[in-house]
């Protein structure tokens, strides 16, 4: 049995599994799926998502965007940290803000992005088989504006 006092993981052992889910937000709508699962002795939490979206008004090309997540316990600052890699190049650092209902991160860096920006990622579970995201931009000195908004589910069987 995991103890919530002494794990730091707890907050985020529901988004373990598969997942599939839809995206909506600047590049229009998309299908997506994604794995989360623990690697090198539990230290770390690896997830891999991929949204296709399809050709249409918002966006006439269509596109694929792929992304890769590395959870962290920062034992020093007794915080998660996450790094995002995106195959657009962007590299994203964040330190967990808020846990609870919801998980919040904000950035700390962005690789390859001028000075300034900012990233806001919200997770916020829908009992142990759904959750939402939200990501959220905010250029140099303006607020978080909504970007992406994504309703994942679980796949059936996964736990």
């Amino acid at each position: 049995m995991v103890d919530s006092a002494t794990d730091p993981w707890t907050p985020l052992r529901f988004l373990v599994g598969t997942w599939i889910g839809e995206s909506t937000g600047q590049s229009g709508k998309g299908l997506g799926e994604r794995t989360a699962e623990f690697a090198l002795g539990d230290r770390f939490l690896i997830m891999k998502n991929r949204v296709a979206y399809a050709p249409q008004e918002k966006n006439p090309k269509g596109e694929v965007h792929e992304d890769w997540s590395l959870f962290s316990h920062d034992h020093a600052r007794k915080t998660i940290v996450l790094r995002e890699f995106h195959g657009e190049g962007f590299v994203n650092q964040y330190t967990l803000q808020e846990s609870g209902a919801r998980l919040v991160f904000v950035t700390e860096a962005i690789e390859n992005i001028p000075p300034g920006w900012r990233a806001r990622l919200t997770l916020t579970p829908h009992g142990p088989e759904a959750f939402l995201e939200e990501f959220d931009l905010a250029g140099p000195g303006k607020e978080f504006e909504p970007y992406v908004a994504g309703r994942w589910t679980r796949v059936h069987g996964e736990r």
